[in-house]
C-alpha cells in the first residue's frame, strides 16, 4: 500500500517527505500493517520476496514500502504458543529493530476473538465477573511488563479485539454495559501502570455503521468506560467500497465530535486478486484519516503478508510467489 519509487527515491538521495508527502507525517501518522502470522508463515516453510526475486525480512519489505508501525494479537493460551507473550516478543524486536511503532491487539481470549466470538480463555473460564476483572489486569499488566522489561516500546494498546458485543461472554456481554466498562478499565489501568503514554484503543468492527458505533459508545460514556482512541476495523465490498468509504468518512468525523476522542482505522483490506482497487481504496482511506489532522491516526492493513489462502484468508496482499502486491505500493 504503501514499491519501487519508494526504493528509487533512497536511491535518488531524496527526502522521503519529498517523495512521499505523507511519510513526512511519519513520526506521527501510523502507515501500519498487523503481521501476526508471519512467524508461523516462516516456520511452515514459506518466505517473502523483494521485487528482484530475494528472499527479504518481511519486516524490512514492509518498511520499504512505508510501512512505520506494526499491530500484534495477544491471545492468553493458545494452541501451539502463536500469539502468546514469547511469541508477540519475537516479532516485536524484529519491528522495533526497523524503527516501526508497536501496537499491542488484547483479544482476552485463547483464539480468535471478534464480533461472533469472545471466548473466554480456558483458564478463567469457570471465573466470576470479580476475578475475570482480576485476569484482565493481570493478563494486561503481565504481558507489557514483559515487553517492556525486553526492551520494547509500545504506543497503543488495543483492550479487546472487534468488541461490538462486548467481551469475555457472557459476564462482559453489551447487555451488561457496567460489568463491560469494568472489564475495559481493568485492561485501561494495567496499560497505563506499565506504560503511561500508551494510547488505549476501544476496537469495533464495520467502522462505517454509525448506528453501531453510537450505541456502544454512548453506552461506554454512560457506564464509565475509559478509552484513548476509537479504532475501526473496514472491509467494505469491492463493488461499492467509495460508498462505504463515504461512510466510514462521516462516522470518523461523528466520532471525534461526540467523544472527543482520535480514530484509527485499526484493521483495512480487500481479496489479494483485486490488488489495484484495493491500492485505491486504501489511497482514499488514508486521505479521509489524514484529513482528520491529529485526531485521524493512522490506518492498518490487516495481515498483508498472508499468502493467498493461508489459513483460508485471501484478503491479505502477497501473491502466491511470496511478494508484496501493488496493494502496498507506496501512496
Amino acid at each position: 500500500m504503501f514499491g519501487s519509487k519508494f526504493l528509487a527515491c533512497r536511491v535518488l538521495g531524496l527526502s522521503l517527505g519529498l517523495c512521499f508527502p505523507w511519510l513526512a507525517h511519519a513520526g506521527s501518522f501510523a502507515k501500519g500493517a498487523d503481521v501476526s502470522w508471519v512467524d508461523q508463515e516462516e516456520a511452515s516453510g514459506y518466505k517473502f520476496y523483494n521485487n528482484s526475486g530475494i528472499a527479504t525480512d518481511p519486516f524490512v519489505l514492509l518498511k520499504n514500502v512505508g510501512v512505520n508501525a506494526i499491530r500484534l494479537r495477544v491471545w492468553v493460551n493458545p494452541s501451539g504458543g502463536w500469539n502468546n507473550g514469547s511469541d508477540v516478543l519475537y516479532k516485536a524486536k524484529r519491528a522495533a529493530a526497523q524503527g516501526q511503532r508497536i501496537m499491542i491487539d488484547f483479544h482476552y481470549s485463547d483464539t480468535w476473538a471478534d464480533p461472533g466470538h469472545q471466548t473466554k480463555p480456558s483458564a478463567w473460564s469457570s471465573h466470576t465477573y470479580s476475578q475475570l476483572s482480576t485476569d484482565v489486569y493481570n493478563h494486561t499488566y503481565g504481558t507489557l511488563k514483559y515487553l517492556k522489561d525486553n526492551g520494547i516500546a509500545v504506543s497503543w494498546v488495543q483492550v479487546g479485539n472487534e468488541i461490538n458485543g462486548g467481551m469475555l461472554w457472557p459476564e462482559g456481554k453489551t447487555s451488561n454495559f457496567s460489568q463491560l466498562a469494568g472489564l475495559i478499565n481493568s485492561g485501561y489501568n494495567a496499560t497505563k501502570a506499565v506504560y503511561p503514554n500508551a494510547s488505549v484503543v476501544l476496537h469495533l468492527a464495520n467502522g462505517y455503521n454509525n448506528k453501531t458505533f453510537r450505541s456502544f459508545f454512548d453506552a461506554a460514556r454512560s457506564a464509565g468506560a475509559k478509552w484513548d482512541v476509537i479504532g475501526m476495523s473496514f472491509y467494505p465490498p469491492v463493488s461499492n467500497w467509495a460508498d462505504y468509504s463515504a461512510s466510514l468518512a462521516k462516522n470518523m468525523s461523528d466520532m471525534i465530535a461526540r467523544y472527543g476522542k482520535p480514530v484509527m482505522v485499526c484493521e483495512i483490506g480487500m481479496d489479494w486478486t483485486r490488488a489495484s482497487t484495493a491500492k485505491s481504496m486504501v489511497s482514499d482511506v488514508v486521505s479521509k484519516v489524514q484529513a482528520l489532522g491529529r485526531n485521524g491516526l493512522g490506518v492498518f492493513y490487516w495481515e498483508p503478508e498472508a499468502y493467498p489462502g493461508w489459513q483460508g484468508y485471501t484478503m491479505g496482499a502477497t501473491d502466491a510467489h511470496g511478494k508484496l502486491t501493488s496493494a502496498m505500493d507506496p501512496l
